[in-house]
């Protein structure tokens, strides 16, 4: 089974080793079919402490590391 990808925004990069990225998705609403912005925030494993806020990165889903981190950031585009 593949694994989940996102793309996103880091948001707080204020834990050691983690970073906070905040996901948009357009959905479409099941009654209206108007699109609506959707927005998640995920908890991600940086090992080497690189990512920045403001940064766009996409995560990867892992097994859990913690409590709340089972993403790893797998590459940052500046």
């Amino acid at each position: 089974m593949p694994k989940r990808e996102f793309q996103g925004l880091v948001v707080s990069d204020k834990a050691d080793k983690t970073v906070v990225v905040q996901v948009d998705q357009m959905v479409q609403h099941p009654k209206y079919k108007k699109f609506i912005k959707r927005t998640r925030k995920f908890v991600a494993h940086d090992e080497k402490n690189e990512i920045k806020t403001g940064q766009t990165v996409v995560i990867q889903e892992c097994r859990p590391i913690s409590k709340r981190k089972s993403w790893l950031v797998v590459s940052s585009k500046a």
